[in-house]
């Protein structure tokens, strides 16, 4: 499963991947301690510092809180240097933390998923991840030899929501926080759900081994599900079928499991779980960095919404990093490519030496500056460019809709229509898979991959423009704003918007020491429709997440959600692509196309649906940047 297998390898403390020519450097210029810190109700949390040996002056604390593990185990175990730009922190001689979070591999206590922060503590006995946070860090700045008083935290993806909670912790000592890809919202934007619809290839991958419960504390994790019959993810959950089932191969053991099938729509449950509500009690000494990717099919809703509820409502310093980035690509070595889209440079590189250490340098050490930080420092792709911008989503950005017409065609002008709506069935039993690589689980690249399949199948409905006769730069979230009927009471929308490339097309070849080697063959490219945003809105959900509602067969009915931020350039010579499907499996579960419990819903309930978009009343809202003059 690869949300758990970059969780896992992007956290500081365990990077240790690729060839590095002294593998003892770090044993050789650090001390290690593992100890257990005592929380204020007597847990005790396993935490493992790694201690600069220099001496010449007094360093700063950089923690990562983790449920992945903060391993390798034993006072004598040490990685290696991080090949990436985390090797900067070891050798700019940080005090290095990592610690197993409540109830996790070796620390005390019983774990929570994503557990509610409480905003006013009434005793010892209420604790919470922020409060784990402020205990920890108090226990460090008092009792860890040299260092500075002063402490950063870090953490990607689940790490991420650690990070934002150390962020609430409103310990003095903590002066620059960066939430990177943090968990926020587990039915609307983040991992296991989209709008409502339950993105169940990658729930059952991972709570089939991570939410498995651990009778005590240990140094190894619960193997996952691994009687899969075959290894075509496709087939797999094809041939499970409904909800119901795959409820029985995950067994009753797996706490958050259950409470997905019993929360159905979005309720105080998982409103207590959103942390974006207390961002007001980030203190304003606190500088935060959220840094998020355009590609990340698991946290950007995290990143973008975490990044919104610290600007409106925190007084803090607060900063907004997006990068051409699949699930935490920015804490890999390599940001020049995802799949066969080439951006020209090591985008995850530049980030690392240019944004990020120099931020925890300029916080943690009083070193350095922050010229280079923008409020938002985003890169588009397209144009392959960061820009620094004073604002996000940018101030001359203006909302321009892109409208469905007959025969394909997509246009910013409206016209008189001869036919009313385009349709197609959508069949349960046969639906549109969201990649054409038959694979077992999803790829990193998914998120760019060439289109075509898709739109080669009839229960996909494909719009397209004209060849641009100027380059189309969109900065902002997109909208779909559609009318629709359906013959059934429910159904699902996927929306993709993409970038069809010439016939004839070649990457700029550049030159220099430092050029990027293209390796894309340029057949390959030829055509190439390039996803650039897609996304799902279960209907039911169209007007409240707490509220579904049924459709009423055939009668024309309004659906209207918005997507995560796009940051591209559509040059001179391509075409926009709109794509419209009811399926995208098995990323997210299949409608059964009747209004129901889906997690209860049982074989028969599965219905085909005849689905109808009108045109010209249905738009894509683009976030358009005007040309410069």
């Amino acid at each position: 499963m690869k949300l758990l297998l970059w969780a896992i390898v992007l956290i500081i403390p365990i990077l240790s991947q690729g060839q590095e020519p002294d593998p003892n450097w770090i044993r050789k210029n650090y001390s290690k301690i593992e100890l257990y810190i005592p929380m204020r109700d007597g847990v005790r949390l396993f935490t493992s510092v790694y201690i600069p040996k220099d001496t010449t002056e007094k360093h700063p604390i950089l923690i990562t809180r983790t449920p992945y593990s903060c391993a390798p185990y034993g006072e004598d175990a040490f990685h290696t240097l991080p090949p990436s730009h985390y090797k900067e922190y070891y050798q700019g001689n940080y005090i290095i933390v990592g610690q197993d979070v409540r109830g996790r591999y070796l620390s005390e206590g019983t774990f929570s998923d994503v557990r509610p922060f409480i905003a006013e503590k009434k005793s010892n006995t209420e604790t919470d991840e922020a409060s784990d946070t402020y205990d920890t860090v108090d226990w460090l700045v008092k009792n860890i030899a040299n260092n500075n008083g002063r402490v950063g935290i870090i953490g990607i993806s689940y790490p991420g929501f650690y990070a934002t909670m150390g962020a609430l912790s409103n310990h003095p000592a903590i002066k620059a926080v960066s939430p990177q890809a943090p968990v926020c919202d587990w039915f609307i934007g983040d991992d296991f759900h989209h709008n409502g619809a339950f993105l169940m290839m990658d729930a059952f991958g991972f709570f089939s081994g991570f939410g498995k419960p651990r009778p005590t504390p240990t140094k190894s994790g619960r193997e996952g599900f691994n009687k899969y019959p075959t290894r075509d993810s496709y087939e797999f959950y094809l041939r499970i079928g409904c909800l119901s089932n795959l409820l029985k191969l995950m067994g009753d053991s797996v706490t958050f499991w259950n409470n997905i099938y019993n929360h159905p729509n979005y309720d105080a449950w998982w409103e207590a779980r959103n942390p974006t509500h207390f961002m007001n009690k980030i203190p304003s000494s606190v500088a935060t960095l959220v840094v998020g990717g355009l590609f990340d099919s698991e946290d950007y809703y995290g990143a973008l919404n975490t990044y919104k509820a610290i600007e409106t409502k925190a007084k803090n310093n607060n900063k907004l990093i997006i990068g051409p980035w699949y699930h935490g690509q920015w804490g890999t070595t390599d940001g020049s490519r995802l799949g066969n889209v080439q951006f020209g440079s090591n985008t995850s590189a530049w980030y690392g030496h240019n944004l990020e250490v120099p931020f925890f340098n300029y916080y943690l050490k009083g070193k350095g500056s922050l010229d280079s930080l923008a409020e938002a420092t985003v890169f588009f792709t397209g144009e392959n460019q960061w820009h620094h911008l004073d604002k996000w989503p940018p101030a001359e950005m203006k909302s321009r809709a892109l409208y469905l017409q007959e025969n394909g065609k997509l246009s910013f002008h409206e016209t008189k229509r001869k036919v009313q709506f385009a349709q197609y069935v959508s069949d349960p039993t046969k639906p549109v898979p969201f990649m054409e690589k038959v694979s077992f689980g999803k790829t990193n690249e998914f998120m760019t991959d060439d289109q075509r399949f898709a739109a080669r199948r009839t229960d996909v409905l494909v719009f397209q423009t004209d060849t641009l006769k100027e380059d189309l730069t969109i900065a902002g979230p997109l909208t779909a704003d559609l009318k629709v009927a359906i013959s059934g009471t429910d159904a699902d929308f996927v929306v993709k918007l993409i970038d069809v490339f010439p016939d004839y097309f070649e990457y700029p070849q550049k030159t220099g020491a430092n050029a990027p080697v293209y390796t894309a063959s340029t057949t390959l490219m030829n055509g190439y429709q390039m996803l650039v945003r897609g996304d799902v809105m279960r209907g039911k959900y169209r007007n409240s997440m707490e509220h579904p509602e049924p459709f009423i067969p055939n009668k024309p009915t309004v659906v209207k959600f918005s997507m995560n931020d796009i940051a591209h350039t559509f040059q001179k010579g391509h075409r926009i692509m709109i794509q419209i499907q009811s399926s995208w499996f098995p990323l997210v579960d299949r409608n059964p196309q009747k209004f129901t419990d889906i997690y209860h819903a049982k074989e028969s309930d599965f219905q085909k649906a005849d689905i109808k978009i009108y045109l010209n009343d249905s738009k894509i809202i683009l976030p358009v940047v005007p040309k410069s003059q």
